[in-house]
């Protein structure tokens, strides 16, 4: 599977979140550190679903960017 990741710049880390996985997010000081903390927290997330048996989210968040003429 493949989820849209949204990553944001805070004042003095970063934060990630994953749009069809309510409640997945992570924080971190570099972009590479949020991109394996997020990939955990996919991972972590997942497991507590299946655990717990509850469905596995099917992705369906989709991303796109827009460019603007200024």
């Amino acid at each position: 599977m493949r989820y849209a990741v949204i990553i944001e710049q805070a004042e003095g880390n970063y934060s990630a979140y994953v749009p069809d996985l309510p409640g997945c997010i992570t924080t971190g000081d570099s972009i590479a550190e949020i991109e394996q903390n997020i990939r955990e927290a996919i991972e972590f997330h997942l497991e507590g679903l299946r655990e717990e048996g509850l469905p596995i989210p099917v992705p369906s968040t989709i991303v796109e960017y827009c460019d603007l003429v200024a």
